[in-house]
């Protein structure tokens, strides 16, 4: 079942709460952050964050945290 995600620019991001990881390259906030609203995962860049994010269910996500978890995408984290 293909499930119908909002735009991005119809959502309320007032009160969305940002959470980045801890293992942030340089501690100064280069790093992808996440947020729930509703149903919806959010992902946006912290670098940027006027920016409109990116918007995955909750099973997108963890499908993801998976294959990261696996390495599947180890090499996008080295050097290009």
């Amino acid at each position: 079942m293909t499930v119908q995600k909002p735009d991005p620019s119809t959502l309320d991001l007032s009160d969305v709460e940002w959470q980045v990881s801890t293992f942030d390259s340089g501690g100064g906030g280069n790093c992808v952050r996440f947020a729930r609203k509703g149903e919806w995962i959010l992902i946006g860049d912290s670098e940027n964050p006027d920016a409109l994010p990116l918007v995955f269910t909750q099973k997108e996500l963890e499908a993801a945290i998976l294959g990261a978890k696996a390495g599947q995408f180890d090499h996008l984290a080295g050097p290009a």
